[in-house]
Parts: C-alpha cells; sequence; structure tokens
C-alpha cells in the first residue's frame, strides 16, 4: 500500500519548499520543509512577533546541505492558537512531537528570541537527538535572562515589552485595532537599518499578529515567562547541555554576548557577534547568518 503524505502546498517564492501541517496533541502545527531530500533535518524556530517567514531569505542557501524545516510554534503564525500551553517545556515537547511524526531522530536546531526560548529547553529534554544547537538574539527564561529588567533609556526599550506583555488585559486594550503601529515600531525599531522590512513583510507579519486570537497568542508566552524560568531550573539541576551550542550575538541587539552568559550552562559554547545588525539578524544579515549556521554545523 502507497504511503500517504500530509498535503503539500508549493511556496511560489521559495522553489523546493512546501507548506504542510501536522497535529500534536489536538494542536495543529504549520512547517514549511524542503531543501535536500537526503540531507540532515535542520530545524527552525522564530521568535516574536514573527514566524517561520523569518528565516525566508536563508532557507535555499541551507536548504543546498540540509533538509529545513521551518516550524511555527503553537501560537504563531499559521500554527493553532491554543487558550494554554505557551510555557516552553509544552511548546518544545510539541514541537517534538512533529519531528517525530515526521519519522527525524537526529538533527540540528537553531531558534531565534521565543525561538531559542524553546530550542533550549528543547535541547534541555530531548539533547539525546540534536547533533548541534544555535541561539540568536535571546536571553533565555530562568538561565541568561535577567530577572530586573534595566531602566535606563539608552536598554530599555530593548527589553520593556516584557514587563508590559505580561499585564493582563492593558496590552489588549492599547494594541487591539493598533496592531500596525505596534508591528511598525516593534519591527523597525529593533534593527540597525529598518528599511530592511519591505511592505510586503510588514503585511505577512500584520496579517499573523491581527488574526483572531493572534495578539493574545503572542503575549500568552510573556505570560507564562513565570512558568518556563521554572522548568528551565530544574532542569539545570540535570546537568549542563553537553551538545555543541553556538550562541549568535547582534551588534546592535538585544544580548552584547550571548556566548559569556550561557557558558556556565552548557559544556561547549562557540560565540559569535554580527556587526551591523539589529535584533533581527536573519533578515538583516542573511548571508552572515547562514554563513555562520553553516560554518558551525559542517563537520
Amino acid at each position: 500500500m502507497t504511503q500517504v503524505q500530509p498535503l503539500a502546498l508549493t511556496d511560489t517564492a521559495l522553489p523546493g519548499f512546501t507548506h504542510r501541517y501536522a497535529t500534536v496533541d489536538g494542536v495543529r502545527i504549520h512547517y514549511v520543509i524542503g531543501g535536500k531530500i537526503d540531507g540532515e533535518v535542520l530545524l527552525l524556530l522564530a521568535g516574536f512577533p514573527q514566524s517561520w517567514y523569518a528565516w525566508r531569505k536563508i532557507m535555499p542557501a541551507l536548504g543546498e546541505k540540509y533538509r529545513v524545516i521551518a516550524a511555527d510554534l503553537p501560537g504563531q503564525g499559521d500554527s493553532d492558537l491554543p487558550n494554554d500551553g505557551y510555557d516552553t517545556q509544552s511548546l518544545a515537547t510539541r514541537m517534538h512531537g512533529v519531528l517525530q511524526q515526521l519519522g527525524v531522530e537526529r538533527y540540528y536546531l537553531a531558534g531565534h528570541d521565543i525561538g531559542a526560548w524553546v530550542a533550549w529547553t528543547y535541547a534541555a529534554l530531548f539533547g539525546q537527538e540534536i547533533i548541534k544547537l544555535a541561539l540568536l538574539d535571546a536571553g533565555i527564561p530562568g538561565v541568561t535572562l535577567p530577572e530586573t529588567l534595566p531602566l535606563a533609556a539608552d536598554k530599555a526599550w530593548r527589553t520593556w515589552h516584557f514587563a508590559f506583555h505580561s499585564i493582563a488585559d492593558l496590552p489588549e486594550a492599547l494594541i487591539s485595532g493598533r496592531e500596525e503601529i505596534y508591528l511598525q515600531w516593534f519591527l523597525k525599531r529593533k534593527t540597525a537599518n529598518p528599511q530592511v522590512f519591505t511592505d510586503e513583510d510588514m503585511a505577512e507579519y500584520l496579517r499573523i499578529f491581527s488574526q483572531s486570537g493572534g495578539l493574545r497568542a503572542g503575549l500568552a508566552y510573556y505570560r507564562a515567562i513565570e512558568l518556563s524560568i521554572a522548568q528551565n531550573r530544574q532542569l539545570q539541576s540535570q546537568g549542563k547541555l553537553t551538545m555543541p551550542l553556538l550562541a549568535i550575538s547582534a551588534g546592535q541587539g538585544s544580548i552584547a554576548d550571548m556566548a559569556a552568559s550561557l557558558r556556565p550552562f552548557a559544556r561547549q559554547v562557540t560565540g559569535i557577534t554580527l556587526p551591523h545588525s539589529g535584533h533581527f539578524l536573519q533578515e538583516e544579515q542573511p548571508e552572515a547568518v547562514k554563513n555562520a549556521l553553516s560554518d558551525f554545523f559542517n563537520p
């Protein structure tokens, strides 16, 4: 009997990549897959307020060597927007379920922003499956994210949203109906060059952010951060991460030196900083990010 494959819709802007869905514990998860058919798998996780689309500029090049899977986390992009399960352990477990359904047992993992939060927890839970791990410009809850956020004006604009997003109801009241204003500030203020986001890019991010439940789901990651912190601290008691880890910082990003802060928690940490980039490295400096990942993942 011929094995039935998931419905695959071709992405016209990314030749060789298709959009698919997997349902894990009742949550439907969207992912884009393509690249080298028999290549080793590379799983990419994006952050707030983005989706798999954040990786689009480097997926074709990475696909020359790897079988690339760029996924939308539950609550992100075109995945389902459940009412709960936004702590990093729940998110990591559901993403692991996608790889299990695909029969993938060994792979590379890279995450940016909240995607890096999930990738860290994922590595702590399922580290025996991960060949190498890359984290891009993120403080990890309960690991390297400061408990007290900076108040000085030159730094507070980078992290103010952590507290704001955690407040009940107020963010929804202020952002609803003004999603475009919020996204324009959030995406363009945190870049080194705001022109990196085209009108088409902004329209795509506005589409997913303003869909029914999109704002609630985006804020939910931050509202679950206390639970994520407790989970990660418990996982730390099991010891350091053992797989090789690459920490990519941005010259104008959120974390000045990710590698230095991660070394107490992982055995093998390599760090680089990409100049001329703000927080959204994959879109601001795609060639540099692609090269950094390729050089690190290559044996």
